[in-house]
């Protein structure tokens, strides 16, 4: 019996964010390319996180080469499912609706897999509404999480949704990275994260002088590449906020010195109030290091942090909430290790690849036989 024929259009690294994270984790899936005759084309115009929603014509001549490659895969092979890594708004929506005006000129059946949202704010532009609805006319939809429907749900039906979310690879740390965890002094605080102001990083900042002035014992971490928040304002605002010895600032890591900074820490936040954020993939990494989390109500953060019981839940922009829940953490060590293994344990039980390779694949299945 022939294996389901299967056209992957999505992105894969660089640069790396979370949905060309994912596209990688498809790729090379062993269960996903023996389930599948599947073949992959790279969807991404952008080579650096810089150049993720700006024009230029070195993207409009990738993006036909793009639409080239698409056109010949679909002449070549009568695929049984189109796969679309599709984009909600901005530059990448309308670059992606080319992509889906071929699938549907070829008459292929489509299953769009949304990694951000802002469908619903939109679509209150008429022409928008017009290319929403065009778009998922008669497909069918992957989101990471329940809370985000609501964002497609004048567009499309809950019966052509499934729920699929993220996962990350279950390596085994290098170290046992618990040693000392309930000892540890000063308390380490971790920002993993590109640096942008949306991602909260200026909040934590502030989170931290409220801390200070409180008398807290700790030191914090930000680790990630510059974006729209420069090295020279960081070191300004750490300046300015009397933080210098204890806020560090270290850039982008990869790799073992990545695992490094999350084996070292006793707590993670993320005060995301990130318009696009979804599922962060980087707080899964946490929970399998047993770090307890403190971040926002964003996407579909809620199902990651269980409020009490894996880490807390603040308001978006609020650093004094930020620094009351962050100095409960520092001054119980015992609630810093509780929360941490019960947020090993959730990542072990529903984020691990493995079965978000298990579940994307039945998904991908039952959309076929759907038809």
């Amino acid at each position: 019996m022939s294996k389901p024929k299967i056209l992957f259009v999505l992105h894969y690294p660089p640069p790396v964010v979370g949905a060309a994270v994912v596209g990688q984790f498809i790729r090379e899936s062993e269960l996903i390319n023996t389930s599948f005759e599947a073949d992959y084309i790279n969807l991404a115009t952008a080579s650096d996180l810089r150049q993720i929603n700006k024009g230029g014509l070195s993207k409009v001549g990738t993006l036909l080469k793009i639409q080239w490659k698409v056109m010949k895969a679909l002449r070549n092979k009568s695929y049984d499912l189109c796969y679309l890594s599709f984009t909600a708004k901005g530059l990448g929506f309308y670059k992606d609706l080319a992509i889906v005006l071929i699938l549907k000129l070829f008459g292929n059946d489509v299953i769009y897999h949304m990694h951000n949202k802002g469908v619903q704010l939109n679509s209150k532009n008429k022409f928008n509404d017009l290319c929403y609805r065009l778009a998922f006319s008669n497909a069918k939809v992957i989101l990471l999480s329940p809370h985000l429907y609501q964002d497609i749900a004048r567009y499309v039906k809950e019966e052509q949704v499934f729920y699929c979310p993220n996962g990350i690879p279950d390596t085994t740390p290098s170290k046992s990275f618990l040693d000392g965890r309930r000892e540890s002094n000063p308390c380490q605080i971790l920002f993993l994260s590109n640096m942008t102001v949306e991602k909260g990083a200026f909040v934590l900042l502030e989170a931290c002088k409220l801390l200070k002035e409180a008398g807290a014992t700790f030191v914090c971490h930000f680790v990630g590449d510059w974006f729209d928040i420069s090295e020279l304002d960081f070191q300004h605002k750490l300046s300015q906020y009397g933080l210098d010895e204890m806020v560090f600032a270290h850039g982008k890591k990869y790799g073992e010195e990545k695992e490094c900074f999350l084996e070292s820490a006793n707590i993670f936040a993320l005060p995301t109030y990130y318009h696009n954020e979804c599922f962060p993939l980087v707080l899964l990494e946490a929970m399998k290091y047993a770090l307890p989390i403190v971040s926002t109500s964003e996407g579909g953060i809620e199902d990651i942090v269980v409020e009490n019981e894996t880490g807390f839940i603040v308001t978006q922009r609020n650093a004094v909430a930020l620094k009351e829940k962050l100095e409960i953490l520092i001054n119980d060590p015992d609630l810093r290790l509780k929360l941490g293994l019960a947020g090993k344990e959730r990542y072990e039980l529903l984020y691990t690849l493995d079965s978000f390779e298990i579940t994307i694949s039945k998904i991908l299945a039952t959309a076929v036989q759907a038809g």
